[in-house]
C-alpha cells in the first residue's frame, strides 16, 4: 500500500489478507501508523500489521521484487499489459517462485503515472463506469478473494526457484533504467528540454515487459559502458 492516508484502511486491509490466507503487507510512506485506528479496523488481523513492513520508498519496497503489479482505475496513454484481478491472481499463483508485488496507490489519486512504469502489469477491477474508483481495503479484498481463489484452484504450485533466481529484480531493472538515460543524454539521443516524457515512458515499457535476467541487465550496461567510454574519448 503506497502513501495510505487514512490508517483505517490499513486495518481493514490487513483483515481482508488474514480473511483470504494472506500475510505480507508492505506500507510505503503512510501517513499514519502505527494507529489504534488500524488495529480496530483490522479485527482480529493484528498479527498481520505487527509483521507489515514499513519502507520510506517504492524504490526500498520493490528492491527485491521480480513482479510487479501495480493496481489503477484508469487506462493510460501507453498500453501496458492489463490484467483483471482472477487473471492478475492466476499470474501471480502461476508463478508463486516470483517475488511479487502487488501494489495500490493513495485513498484519492491512486498510483502516479512514475509508480505505475515500475509495474509489469496493470491491474484493473472492472466497476460501474460511472462510479469506477474502489475504496482502496475494498480494492485489497477483492484481489486478495481472487488469489485465494487460484490458490485454491491451483492446489500446491510447483515453484520453478532456479529461474526464478534469474531474473532482475527492482533494484536491478531501476538501476539499468537510470543508466540507460545517462547514456542516452550523454549521446544526444535524448534531451533534457526536448525530449517527450512519452518517449521515455515508451523506453521503459520496451524493457519491462521483456522479462530480463540478470545476465541480460549485465550485458546491457556492459553495452552502455562501451559507448559511454567512446563518447569520452
Amino acid at each position: 500500500m503506497v502513501g495510505t492516508t487514512h490508517p483505517g484502511n490499513i486495518g481493514a486491509a490487513a483483515r481482508a489478507m488474514k480473511n483470504m490466507g494472506l500475510s505480507d503487507l508492505g506500507l510505503v510512506a503512510p501517513k499514519i501508523y502505527p494507529s489504534a485506528e488500524a488495529n480496530a479496523r483490522a479485527a482480529g488481523a493484528d498479527d498481520i500489521l505487527d509483521r507489515a513492513q514499513v519502507f520510506a520508498s517504492l524504490d526500498e519496497a520493490l528492491a527485491d521484487r521480480q513482479q510487479i503489479i501495480g493496481a489503477s482505475a484508469r487506462l493510460r496513454t501507453i498500453s501496458w499489459p492489463q490484467l483483471d484481478p482472477k487473471a492478475c491472481a492466476e499470474k501471480v499463483i502461476g508463478n508463486a517462485d516470483l517475488k511479487t508485488a502487488i501494489l495500490f496507490g493513495r485513498e484519492r489519486t491512486g498510483l502516479s503515472n512514475d509508480e505505475l512504469e515500475r509495474c509489469h502489469y496493470l491491474l484493473n477491477i472492472p466497476c460501474n463506469p460511472a462510479f469506477s474508483s474502489l475504496n482502496v481495503a475494498a480494492a485489497v479484498q477483492v484481489v486478495a478473494y481472487e488469489l485465494f481463489q487460484a490458490a485454491q484452484a491451483a492446489g500446491s504450485p510447483v515453484a520453478d526457484a532456479e529461474a526464478a533466481s534469474l531474473l532482475a529484480n527492482g533494484e536491478e531493472l531501476e538501476s539499468f533504467h537510470g543508466h540507460l538515460l545517462q547514456t542516452l543524454h550523454s549521446i544526444g539521443f535524448l534531451h533534457e528540454k526536448k525530449s517527450s516524457p512519452m518517449l521515455v515512458r515508451r523506453l521503459r515499457r520496451i524493457f519491462m515487459r521483456s522479462g530480463l535476467e540478470k545476465a541480460d541487465i549485465h550485458i546491457l550496461r556492459g553495452i552502455l559502458a562501451a559507448v559511454q567510454k567512446r563518447t569520452r574519448l
